[in-house]
């Protein structure tokens, strides 16, 4: 029996210590930097959202978060990279609305959106701005409907390229407002924003970003603007919703991922501090210059989001008749 004892004594010991080791290794986290994949070029909105929150959010978890530019391939270099990594809390995604939705919706590009990610939290949007030249006849989103109506597929729209998010951006309004537009697609959204101000092409969805100065300097004029609510940075100019969509909304958005089956502990902590990180007041004002509005949300929350988006997206591209 004293032998007996002992073992069992040993057997509950050992037991103790390897489940103190599992939640002291679990608490320590993190305890070796982190890499924060964007999948883009360095240079661009994507990146420069990744470096301000790095830099405030290895301050909160006390360990290094270097960003990694993986771009290619429409995002899905970087994105697959992270779907196929340890999921552990030491490989992140800088996700938007392109990684998520729009390029799984148009590409084969090895990876599932939805099942092979953990959405952490939302980070940032960019809505879009309908724009038009000054001497285009319609001055809501409301007239330029009703013109298309009257004239269908003689009313211009640029984009950046076919497949391009203010290409969709686009898509969705024809689809919600059964109406047809004609298509005139550039190589990028610089040289497509260039012909609307100069007039060669009456209208396109821009990021507000860029879109602003042109407006308020009234080489462009805005119609809409495409988010929830009306823009912080262009607080008298509409939304979609208000003149003629009540659900249209579309914007360039930002968010945090993992691999999938990333522990719930570690979710809880990584949602914990890159809320608080986007709340700080120098972190609201940076994104404010970038033209960015900070989101906020809880994982399962922001999950049924990206769901959504990657679904609406596919729908769209389906409607369109658009092939890889």
């Amino acid at each position: 029996m004293k032998v007996l004892s002992k073992i069992i004594y040993s057997a509950l010991f050992a037991g103790a210590a390897l489940l103190s080791v599992g939640v002291q290794a679990q608490a320590a986290y993190p305890s070796k930097p982190i890499t924060l994949v964007v999948p883009y070029p360095a240079g661009g909105s994507a990146d420069i959202l990744a470096r301000m929150l790095g830099q405030k959010l290895g301050e909160r978890l006390g360990q290094p978060v270097v960003v990694n530019n993986r771009g290619g391939a429409g995002t899905a270099i970087g994105a697959k990279a992270v779907a196929g990594a340890a999921a552990d809390g030491y490989t992140l995604l800088l996700g938007t609305v392109t990684s998520q939705a729009i390029n799984p919706a148009m590409n084969k590009v090895g990876y599932d959106p939805v099942k092979d990610f953990t959405a952490i939290a939302p980070l940032a949007s960019i809505p879009f701005v309908l724009v038009a030249h000054p001497s285009f006849a319609a001055t809501n989103v409301a007239d330029l409907i009703a013109m298309a109506k009257a004239s269908p597929g003689t009313v211009g729209y640029a984009s950046a390229g076919s497949g391009t998010s203010n290409h969709l951006a686009v898509e969705l309004l024809a689809n919600a407002a059964h109406i047809k537009l004609l298509h005139v697609p550039y190589k990028g959204s610089a040289p497509a924003l260039s012909d609307v101000i100069a007039g060669h092409v009456p209208v396109m969805f821009d990021l507000q970003a860029t879109a602003l100065p042109y407006v308020q300097s009234g080489k462009l004029k805005a119609l809409a603007v495409t988010g929830r609510e009306r823009s912080l940075l262009l607080p008298n100019i509409p939304t979609m919703r208000e003149k003629a969509l009540p659900d249209y909304e579309v914007s360039a958005w930002f968010g945090i991922f993992a691999p999938a089956g990333l522990p719930a502990s570690i979710l809880g902590r990584l949602n914990t501090e890159i809320t608080a990180a986007t709340q700080t007041p120098d972190m609201q004002k940076r994104l404010r210059d970038l033209g960015a509005e900070s989101e906020s949300g809880n994982p399962d929350a922001y999950a049924r989001y990206v769901r959504d988006e990657a679904v609406k997206w596919a729908t769209v591209v389906k409607r369109a008749g658009l092939v890889p």
